[in-house]
């Protein structure tokens, strides 16, 4: 990632040379008003997103699966002892209508 070369104050301190056909002075000091205003809400936001990321980072090395919600059900479940083998390929057959669609089977 490449260095920022200007912050927000380096901006308004930031003072021209004149010259005879210069620009409006007034334009000028609006532009920047609207750049610094773009940089602080920049390094703003720079420094939520930092430390959003220390927060997962830390919750990651305490609990590795507090990402997966515990309320979640899991959508593999394992058949049941008795499953006999046609439960079993209707199972497979109902997940292939999901995974392909069911123009495999019209």
């Amino acid at each position: 990632m490449e260095n920022i070369q200007l912050s927000a104050k380096e901006i308004l301190d930031k003072e021209f040379k004149t010259s005879i056909k210069g620009y409006n002075k007034d334009e000028v000091d609006q532009f920047l008003d609207i750049i610094i205003q773009d940089y602080e809400r920049f390094e703003e936001r720079i420094k939520e997103l930092e430390e959003k990321i220390l927060e997962v980072k830390q919750q990651n090395k305490t609990s590795p699966t507090s990402l997966h919600d515990p309320d979640q059900t899991t959508r593999f479940e394992k058949p049941a002892t008795g499953a006999t083998n046609y439960d079993i390929l209707k199972r497979l057959s109902n997940l292939e209508k999901e995974v392909f669609g069911k123009k495999l089977y019209d």
